[in-house]
């Protein structure tokens, strides 16, 4: 429909632009998820997240693997394999967390577990639409959710994206959440904004977790 279609191409709620290795049936050009820093604490940012409308998948594996495994029936939902035969762009990061905290997720693609070896992966769809502005997918693995506004406190770091790396990073984070006052919500959620041919000094990766609405803000307009 025109009103699927405007939302899959609104701005409003993108940010940077960076062109990757196409793949088939989507735009080279991933967009960045937009939020808005409102407080800073050490090396941590609270934000404040527009809603989203996300297309996930349960995928099991290693946590390193899981992201490799749900790639390909995601992209293919953006690249036209939905009800109305749609392509829209990419939006940046690709989420991972634990299945079973799910509900939780505040933002391209997110990843986290399920169980044992069992993974939530997501892609963040473009624009700010709610879960009725999108196509439904023909794939039965993949499911639309649509998740509210909500703040959350995120690490940005850079590197390799390995498990003991993830591990030391959530430490950090959750220390710097702890010793800022910010009550937490839910599990941390894995962030990944570059492909895996990057070098990995150039890769940007965080660990998010989203934080009651009551957290301090100082309100600094920086929308990415």
């Amino acid at each position: 429909s025109s009103a699927k279609r405007s939302v899959l191409t609104d701005p409003r709620h993108l940010g940077e632009e960076e062109c990757h290795t196409p793949v088939a049936g989507c735009s080279c050009v991933t967009q960045q998820q937009r939020y808005r820093v409102i407080d800073t604490f050490e090396d941590v940012e609270l934000r404040e997240y527009a809603r989203c409308t996300l297309a996930e998948i349960q995928v099991e594996g290693s946590a390193e693997d899981a992201g490799n495994r749900a790639f390909r029936p995601l992209v293919s939902y953006i690249g036209g394999q939905n009800v109305d035969g749609g392509k829209f762009s990419m939006t940046a990061p690709v989420i991972q967390e634990p299945a079973e905290t799910g509900q939780d997720m505040p933002s391209a693609m997110l990843q986290e577990p399920a169980g044992a070896d069992q993974w939530t992966v997501a892609f963040v769809l473009p624009g700010d639409g709610g879960i009725d502005d999108y196509p439904q997918p023909t794939d039965s693995r993949v499911r639309l959710r649509e998740v509210a506004p909500r703040r959350a406190a995120a690490l940005r770091w850079s590197g390799r994206w390995t498990a003991a790396n993830v591990a030391k990073r959530t430490q950090e984070l959750l220390a710097q959440v702890q010793a800022a006052g910010w009550q937490t919500h839910g599990q941390p959620r894995w962030a990944r904004f570059a492909p895996p041919w990057k070098p990995a000094f150039a890769r940007r990766n965080e660990i998010v977790i989203t934080v009651a609405d009551s957290a301090r803000s100082n309100d600094t307009e920086n929308p990415r």
